[in-house]
């Protein structure tokens, strides 16, 4: 019989950039020139808002907002070290890394080897690393093939029509959502020996192709054409989450079944002008996962995920599905606001 720890963390991209570029994603919107004047004006702003933005452009928030982050992960990384698992099996978005217009599947298990990746080769928007790490600075992302292949297969013959890869398509661009959580799981740099088994999930369907997984122009807001089609269903992925706790309850493997991705995220929230992202919508899932309330994450449609900017949520959507499917709650869950740093997030571990 296996034995599963749960975890949920975020792959925050910002928290890599140094304190005063953190709130990059906030100004790429307010320097849009579709954005209405009022927005442009700071007393217009949630009080909230304006408070953690203040007259430094939010780089004093930055540094308590880096220091919950990085506590929680310390204590993540602190429970991984306990449990010893022999793979990590992670649930991460990809956009527009492997999943091109190529193909583009629902859901593909990355069954890779090891992988030699160079995160700072080609930093987002230029943006020197927090650490001071060279360009060059090497870091082995352990692979679990052998474990992806039987994870595939009982998929497979549970009733997914399971997509799954044996190497990178693009190694200069390996998915943000995987390699940022090794990198976060490992903050202080004291080595990270753990397998990882990537499960990549379509989060940003319709806009997967259309934004190439990233930030589009507010000038598309309320344009319907020429989208893609949709990501999967939350229902989707909390099934494949229950049917991925059963194929490692059934194996003699210790396994750390592993969420990463922030919340709602200003940039994809339209109805708040990509100001910030849908801090209530995100509460309300916030409570009911703590409260171990699935039936409220099973009433969640696709529709309420794309209106509060939910989409990579759709990787906790795997992780509850699976944590229902063991009888588990939280034994700890913290949700750590903000108006100005793109994306609420939480973290959770189900022991």
């Amino acid at each position: 019989m296996g034995e599963v720890l749960g975890i949920g963390v975020t792959h925050y991209p910002p928290l890599t950039w140094p304190d005063h570029h953190m709130a990059g994603i906030l100004s790429i919107t307010m320097a849009d020139p579709n954005l209405p004047q009022e927005w442009k004006d700071q007393s217009a702003w949630p009080e909230p808002m304006r408070a953690e933005y203040g007259d430094d452009r939010g780089a004093t928030s930055a540094t308590a907002h880096r220091e919950s982050l990085v506590r929680s992960f310390r204590e993540a990384r602190r429970v991984i070290d306990d449990f010893r698992p022999d793979v990590l099996v992670i649930w991460g978005d990809d956009q527009y890394e492997n999943f091109r217009e190529e193909l583009v599947p629902a859901f593909s298990v990355l069954a890779y080897e090891d992988v030699e990746l160079q995160p700072w080769a080609h930093p987002m928007f230029g943006i020197p690393n927090f650490w001071g790490e060279p360009e060059d600075a090497t870091f082995c992302f352990r692979g679990a093939r052998e474990i992806g292949k039987g994870l595939a297969g009982g998929l497979i013959e549970s009733g997914f029509d399971m997509a799954y890869s044996y190497v990178p398509s693009r190694p200069e661009v390996f998915p943000h959502a995987f390699l940022n959580t090794q990198l976060f799981l490992d903050y202080d740099r004291t080595g990270f020996d753990y397998p990882i088994l990537p499960v990549a999930v379509n989060c940003y369907g319709s806009y997967v192709i259309k934004r190439r997984g990233g930030i589009g122009p507010l000038s598309e807001m309320g344009n319907t054409e020429d989208l893609d089609p949709p990501s999967p269903s939350p229902q989707r992925c909390m099934e494949l989450g229950a049917a991925t706790a059963r194929y490692f309850a059934g194996t003699d493997l210790r396994v750390a079944l592993i969420a990463s991705s922030s919340w709602s995220h200003a940039f994809l929230t339209d109805k708040n002008w990509r100001m910030y992202p849908d801090i209530e919508a995100d509460r309300r899932l916030y409570e009911a996962l703590r409260d171990g309330d699935y039936g409220t994450w099973h009433k969640v449609s696709l529709a309420d995920v794309t209106e509060s900017g939910q989409q990579e949520m759709l990787n906790w959507f795997c992780l509850a599905g699976a944590m229902e499917e063991l009888d588990r709650t939280p034994s700890h869950c913290e949700f750590v606001e903000t108006y100005v740093f793109n994306s609420n997030k939480c973290f959770a571990i189900f022991g």
